[in-house]
């Protein structure tokens, strides 16, 4: 098993040979900018030149805003063997990152800070900073079909229209309600409690379609439909709280919801287009892990669930049975679990910033190595790269993303 060195912040890894893709600017200066004009700049020629805890943090002011910038990190250099490789890392947030999303060309984080930005990753510069949250942003999901974004804060779910100046053009609720509009306007100072009614939303998916959005809240699931723009339903059953969710098609063109729980269980629920009320799960899965669930993936027919008590779980969703499970996967919690784009690899990160990549097939270790020196926090990938996120600090601010590749030799010979 090989190991190397990286540097500290939220990640993003090559699946691909390193001179496909994205080439990082070389280090352009940091400057003032303005976030109007988002789509246009997007679509433009641009020259190439414990955070686990996401509960409230202490505030800051920022007098000045910068744009933020992705930078090479050199990793490529050297140790063109190692399972994983640092290659470039993107500075710009002032607290740790929690959560990411991203296409082939663009990448949310949001963060403790209380916004969530918008990367370029052709250009690698930061295109906007979506603020006025009440407290951390804990998760954040782009919809492509509809060109909106969702930032979850507090009890909140705000959805941005990227084609209007980044505008908030709705805020729903964990309680179900839809304000038309930017509920969280003028907010200032960061609000720690929730409104009477209304839950932390732990994280947020989509559909495979767009047309729906879940989230999760409490101890249940609240739905969205997207068209109307209306609250539907809610998918109930868990005594704790909901941390982490996935959806995918099931057969008959039902979304198959699949819930991981502070209460140590994995659940799927099967919705059908237009169900109302309460909906409760088609199967629990057995045995549960020994403590709360915190990250979910889904590959095929395969679901793998990572969870504090430091195991992951490998799960046939056919059979709904227990393939397989390493009971010490890591020396701490399992925080983040992603597939390595093109290639029959599972990523799996902890709190301890170590980051592991398993054979999908027959989940037998092919590499880790130290990602972070503070807790690895989210995981998610494109086509082509892996993006992790942190709370590594660097010198004068908090990186928003590393980004690794692997080698193109990188395969069977790791196995071993």
């Amino acid at each position: 098993m090989l190991f190397v060195c990286v540097c500290l912040c939220v990640c993003v890894f090559y699946a691909r040979s390193p001179d496909v893709g994205y080439t990082p600017p070389s280090s352009p200066p940091l400057r003032t900018r303005n976030d109007r004009n988002v789509f246009s700049r997007l679509t433009s020629n641009q020259s190439q030149g414990s955070a686990l805890d996401k509960s409230d943090d202490s505030d800051s002011s920022l007098s000045e805003v910068f744009r933020g910038v992705i930078t090479p990190t050199g990793g490529l250099k050297g140790g063109r063997t190692a399972p994983l490789q640092c290659v470039a890392m993107a500075e710009g947030h002032t607290k740790p990152v929690l959560c990411l999303d991203a296409t082939d060309k663009l990448l949310f984080t949001g963060s403790k800070d209380r916004t969530c930005k918008m990367w370029n990753l052709v250009t690698g510069q930061e295109i906007v900073t979506l603020r006025g949250h009440p407290n951390n942003v804990v998760s954040v999901k782009y919809c492509s079909n509809s060109s909106l974004v969702f930032t979850v804060s507090t009890s909140y779910i705000k959805v941005w229209d990227i084609r209007d100046s980044a505008k908030c053009v709705r805020t729903f609720t964990s309680s179900g309600q839809v304000v038309s509009g930017d509920a969280c306007a003028g907010t200032t100072t960061r609000t720690i409690t929730t409104a009477q009614g209304e839950y932390q939303i732990n994280q947020i998916a989509l559909n495979p379609s767009g047309s729906v959005l879940y989230a999760a809240a409490g101890n249940t699931v609240r739905t969205w439909d997207l068209n109307r723009m209306q609250a539907t339903r809610k998918l109930t059953g868990h005594i704790g709280s909901v941390m982490c969710l996935t959806v995918g098609y099931s057969g008959g063109g039902k979304d198959q919801v699949i819930t991981g729980s502070k209460d140590h269980y994995v659940k799927i629920f099967d919705i059908a287009e237009g169900a109302q009320g309460n909906i409760g799960p088609a199967h629990n899965f057995e045995p549960p892990h020994y403590d709360g669930i915190e990250c979910l993936a889904v590959h095929g027919d395969i679901l793998f669930s990572g969870s504090r008590d430091n195991g992951i779980k490998k799960w046939d969703l056919g059979q709904q049975e227990l393939i397989q499970q390493i009971p010490n996967a890591h020396k701490d919690w399992v925080c983040a679990l992603a597939f390595v784009p093109g290639r029959p690899m599972l990523l799996s990160a902890c709190r301890a910033g170590m980051l592991k990549v398993w054979n999908v097939d027959n989940f037998t270790p092919i590499g880790e190595i130290k990602g972070h020196d503070s807790p690895i926090n989210a995981i998610c990938t494109n086509s082509k790269q892996i993006f992790t996120a942190s709370s590594s600090p660097v010198p004068s601010t908090l990186s928003v993303c590393l980004s690794y590749a692997f080698p193109s030799r990188c395969g069977a010979s790791y196995l071993q």
